[in-house]
């Protein structure tokens, strides 16, 4: 655990009592705080209690007397759709409200740190799709390198469950926009944005302010490398406000379908190889296509994120392209289950929405289709330009005959089951299919949650195949 210094004897209360706010409790309380804390759930509050950690009701303006600061879970709204009671109290209060990322880069650094021949790094990644393999991908690096790294944020774990990082020790975190919106302290020593698509806007007010949390980690953390991705207009216009000119080599542009040569510095993809443009030339070059934990254009792209992430630490790229052959990818995001007979079978359950599901489909040539479960407004529609890769598509939901409607003249089958989907598309397959899982809607019509989802798809690909639970 890293202690949550400089609130010394201080009052502080604690908004949200799950994982990521028990965590910061206990480095609060590690770093000689007073907690209060508060949760509306009463197992999250007697859990807490248990700990030993004071409650108080923080909706109530008494609660307030004394205290110092406020630090709110990420998942409790602070503006929009309206803020949560406790935080307008503490609002109204004149309490300052943090998070446990901005109480997490306030804690690092320290007396211990002038010992090190090379201080500690961070890497925090954002962006609306590719964050988690990203970073998960940039931790891969490391380790394949024999560097000290830890993965944890919105993936792996909570910020105050990492260890204290050791000399030359690097931490990769990612950042959702829930994290980055209201930390009142980014200082990543690289952080990287890889793109945006509408999301969350309910919690942001609209696109402007989803894109002004993301762009927060930039401008207020000025890290000392910034890698942009430059496939939407968002991301140029950041990469333009960070950069002092066309050479400022601080600024690493990528992207994954054009080429970028200005004078500066650039990583991008393009028919399935990586190049690296520095100065106004190439120094090096990927060839991403044998790789088979990263299929896809959209998987290029977050390739040039890592690439670039770990080349400005200063790793060489031979090494980089070592790493990325041994890359698995992570579960549930494009994540291939098994080969067999010429067909290979692909679980991204996480694609619940029509961006992510087109990534999906955009990464492979002839695919059988597993879509289906609680579409969102505007349905598949979106996704026509991709029918033509889909040999035929299997719907699975309670709603898989609504669903199937909206396939339009594209051949289906309404399979409702995940285990019926998998059967008839297996039993289809044509040596150079791949059987898909990008279902396009939510999971929570038939499964807790994206991961039981994707479970279940394994499941029936290995009972269809015969290779059991291995």
């Amino acid at each position: 655990m890293i202690p949550a210094r400089g609130h010394e004897g201080a009052r502080v209360a604690v908004l949200g009592l799950g994982r990521s706010g028990l965590a910061a409790a206990r480095a609060l309380k590690a770093g000689g705080a007073e907690v209060i804390a508060w949760d509306d759930g009463a197992a999250a509050r007697a859990g807490a209690e248990a700990e030993g950690f004071a409650l108080a009701d923080l909706t109530r303006g008494a609660a307030w007397d004394g205290v110092t600061l406020l630090v709110t879970s990420p998942g409790i709204p602070h503006l929009y759709p309206a803020p949560h009671p406790a935080i307008a109290a503490a609002i109204a209060a004149g309490v300052p409200v943090d998070n446990d990322i901005g109480l997490f880069f306030r804690a690092l650094g320290g007396a211990e740190w002038e010992r090190f021949d090379t201080p500690p790094r961070v890497i925090a990644v954002t962006g609306s799709n590719g964050k988690s393999t990203v970073s998960a991908l940039i931790h891969h690096i490391l380790q394949a390198a024999g560097k000290e790294s830890q993965l944890g944020g919105n993936i792996g774990r909570g910020v105050f469950d990492l260890a204290a990082p050791g000399d030359g020790g690097v931490i990769v975190l990612e950042l959702s926009s829930y994290q980055t919106e209201l930390a009142r302290a980014l200082t990543p020593d690289i952080a990287v944005f890889t793109n945006l698509t509408p999301d969350h806007l309910d919690r942001h007010g609209g696109m402007g302010g989803y894109f002004a949390a993301k762009a927060r980690l930039f401008t207020q953390g000025g890290p000392d490398r910034a890698v942009i991705g430059v496939d939407e207009l968002e991301g140029r216009m950041l990469a333009n406000v960070l950069a002092e000119g066309r050479g400022d080599d601080r600024v690493i542009r990528i992207s994954a379908g054009q080429k970028l040569a200005q004078s500066g510095w650039a990583v991008f993809a393009r028919k399935g190889h990586l190049a690296e443009w520095r100065g106004g030339r190439q120094i090096a070059s990927i060839d991403l296509r044998p790789v088979k934990g990263l299929p896809g254009a959209h998987n290029h792209q977050n390739a040039c994120a890592a690439y670039a992430a770990t080349r400005a630490l200063g790793l060489s790229p031979r090494l980089i392209e070592g790493a990325f052959e041994t890359f698995e990818g992570l579960p549930h995001r494009s994540q291939l289950v098994a080969e067999a007979g010429g067909v290979a079978f692909v679980n991204d359950s996480k694609a619940t929405n029509i961006a992510s599901a087109a990534q999906a489909l955009q990464a492979f040539e002839k695919v059988r289709w597993i879509v289906g479960g609680q579409m969102k407004e505007g349905g598949l529609e979106a996704l026509s330009a991709h029918f033509p890769r889909v040999v035929k598509a299997y719907v699975i939901g309670r709603h898989a005959p609504e669903t199937a409607l909206m396939l339009g003249g594209l051949a289906h089958d309404v399979s409702g089951t995940m285990a019926d989907a998998v059967a008839r598309a297996a039993a289809d397959a044509e040596p150079g299919d791949t059987v898909l899982l990008a279902p396009a809607g939510a999971s929570f019509d038939q499964y807790d949650d994206f991961e039981a989802r994707g479970a279940d798809f394994i499941a029936e690909v290995r009972r269809v195949l015969g290779t059991g639970a291995g």
